[in-house]
């Protein structure tokens, strides 16, 4: 063991060959050193497997391999995170009353996110959120932080109500980090374009999916790799990769802007007006909605209260 080696870092104990579509996902079927120590529970979970006394964490069990190479992951879910806000429902009322007080309103608009409003207040709010009076909705802001497969930025930025700043293919190595659908997740289409559900499908249809989505992915990273091997440039090597592929991004927004993307991005019994969106893109909109609702739980409230229509 060379110095400063930790003695849990872990020992190579075999080879053996794991193809494409097994094991923790890797590339190409290759010899993989399998060492004693390493945990494939964190591998799956995207970490190194590796105890953190190694002095060069690899990135996955075969990282020390004969030839080392990227761990293809896979992950079923999605990443919302709130990275900052300015947005209570104080904010509604200072800029509200601007119309009858002028520059009385001033006197409230430093008011205490944390102070407890009135019923006075909580009825102004309503009445804005009834009458759809929309504008002192949009004193307020929040970012986010967003990671998800790249077909769901798409319909994200179809949403021309918020600002993106997105990870680049052209100016970094994209991670190998796929989207596969859960086990839970409906398969079949039922009904015409704009009267349509979705149902679940049976085990043969769930296992040729992930079976399909797992080998897809993997082997379109190889090829990404292979081309970024031989010096073709990240822009070019990227169009081999599926849209099933990790990006993330920042996402700033107010909470009117934020409620029309939840009413059309989410699905609720108690909406005036039905929407149906992807389940991809409803996961974000309800984390994004439940760390608004604790921001602004007035406000929100209001909206759930008049049919989830966005003022």
């Amino acid at each position: 063991m060379s110095e400063g080696t930790s003695s849990r870092c872990p020992e190579r104990s075999s080879v053996r060959t794991l193809a494409v579509g097994t094991g923790p996902f890797w590339l190409s079927a290759r010899p993989v050193a399998v060492f004693r120590g390493c945990d494939p529970a964190d591998v799956e979970a995207g970490g190194s497997g590796f105890p953190a006394e190694c002095p060069r964490p690899p990135v996955g069990c075969g990282a020390m391999s004969e030839n080392p190479g990227p761990v293809v992951q896979f992950r079923s879910d999605v990443t919302v995170e709130l990275v900052r806000s300015s947005a209570s429902d104080a904010d509604v009322l200072f800029a509200a009353r601007v119309s009858t007080l002028g520059e009385q309103s001033l006197a409230a608009a430093p008011r205490d996110a944390a102070e407890e409003l009135s019923p006075r207040d909580r009825g102004l709010i309503n009445f804005l959120m009834r009458d759809r009076h929309g504008t002192p909705f949009e004193h307020n802001s929040m970012t986010f932080y967003v990671q998800a497969p790249i077909f769901v930025f798409r319909e994200f930025m179809r949403h021309r109500i918020a600002s993106y700043n997105e990870e680049s293919g052209r100016y970094r190595e994209l991670r190998p980090v796929f989207y596969v659908p859960a086990a839970d997740r409906n398969l079949i289409q039922v009904g015409k374009p704009g009267a349509y559900e979705f149902l679940p499908g049976d085990d043969k249809q769930h296992l040729l999916v992930d079976e399909t989505v797992r080998e897809a992915s993997a082997r379109a990273f190889a090829d990404y790799q292979k081309m970024l091997a031989a010096g073709v440039a990240r822009e070019v090597a990227r169009m081999v990769l599926p849209l099933n592929i990790y990006s993330s991004m920042y996402v700033t927004l107010n909470a009117r802007s934020l409620m029309n993307f939840l009413s059309l991005r989410t699905r609720d019994a108690g909406a005036a007006f039905p929407s149906f969106p992807q389940r991809e893109i409803e996961m974000c909109a309800e984390k994004m909605e439940a760390i608004w609702t604790g921001l602004m739980p007035l406000t929100h409230a209001a909206f759930v209260a008049q049919g989830r229509v966005a003022p």
